[in-house]
């Protein structure tokens, strides 16, 4: 038995990227900052900020297209993702995501936040991702 599961609270770092496949299934992409604190030797409080890449599939990632905006925070429920591909000059790259399975509203909609949603609303993902890397738009 195992479990891939992530769990996120954090501001949104980026406006969504909605995409469509050829086939029409929407593809949402944006990033979650998320801040741990701690005290270094001398007792001094310092931030740490953790990027994380967000995708989203189907009706969630419409949800996300229409609702979510820079510098909202969310919760995100999802399961983690590490992708690999080769760069232009032969390297071998690692690109790790949370696929979204579950996105909700936490706090007030902060100021100057354009994409505008009604209530405190998310989604629920497909229970999979497209079957081949090929039919993301990104």
């Amino acid at each position: 038995m195992s479990v891939n599961k992530a769990i996120l609270i954090g501001n949104i770092g980026r406006d969504v990227e909605l995409r469509h496949t050829p086939s029409g299934l929407a593809v949402a992409k944006f990033s979650v900052a998320t801040n741990e604190y701690r005290k270094d030797k001398s007792g001094q409080r310092q931030e740490q900020t953790e990027w994380h890449n967000i995708v989203a599939f189907g009706k969630l990632a419409e949800f996300c297209g229409q609702h979510l905006g820079k510098g909202r925070t969310i919760y995100v429920e999802g399961s983690i993702r590490t992708r690999t591909y080769d760069d232009e000059k032969g390297n071998r790259r690692y690109f790790t995501e949370i696929i979204a399975q579950n996105i909700r509203f936490v706090g007030p909609k902060p100021q100057g936040v354009e994409p505008s949603g009604g209530g405190a609303g998310g989604g629920e993902a497909p229970e999979f991702p497209p079957e081949s890397e090929d039919d993301i738009p990104f």
